[in-house]
């Protein structure tokens, strides 16, 4: 949503968003047009950010005005301003907008927003791959170790007893490893 600094402001004579929308109620069109122009940046930018398309968010922009000019009863009056009632039912439409795309291209065109940051992810994949390149060069019995450790989650106790080694054996095995791997890594 907005915060106050972005809110549009009311000039001195300009009618509340309570007021526009009994107008509306009436049957009013200018106060919907007023409605409009206080209101259709947020709509659009919310819009926008769900779908990430122009066209569509226009869509979604015309929905809901003309959701509010033929239920304007499903408002409620008693807000101050529209502004948070309007970002959530943009959100909703524009989320069901996606829901009801038909998928006319291919799958591997489609964009998709992702939750991940992919230039870290990209990162983490290099990163992982110069671990392993150094990590088959450690020997046989430090790489077992590591790996139990950090990719099967095995405690040292539970390594130690899976390879019949002495705790100490694991615990400085793995030390050493992950030294080596710092120290290269470093580098």
């Amino acid at each position: 949503m907005s915060d106050s600094s972005t809110r549009p402001r009311l000039e001195e004579g300009q009618e509340s968003d309570p007021a526009l929308l009994l107008r509306i109620k009436e049957g009013d069109e200018q106060a919907l047009t007023r409605l409009f122009q206080r209101h259709s940046k947020l709509v659009f930018s919310v819009a926008m950010r769900v779908l990430n398309d122009r066209e569509d968010a226009e869509d979604v922009l015309q929905e809901i005005f003309m959701q509010v000019w033929r239920k304007p009863f499903e408002l409620r009056e008693d807000q101050q301003s529209l502004e948070p009632l309007l970002a959530v039912m943009t959100r909703n439409r524009a989320v069901d907008s996606i829901r009801r795309r038909k998928l006319t291209q291919p799958v591997d065109d489609l964009p998709l927003a992702s939750p991940v940051n992919l230039a870290a992810s990209s990162e983490n994949n290099l990163l992982l791959a110069r671990v392993r390149e150094v990590a088959s060069q450690l020997p046989v019995e430090q790489q077992t170790a590591l790996e139990m450790a950090f990719f099967e989650g095995l405690t040292h106790t539970e390594i130690a007893a899976k390879t019949a080694t002495p705790l100490g054996t694991v615990k400085t095995r793995i030390r050493a490893a992950v030294n080596l791997l710092e120290r290269t890594l470093k580098a």
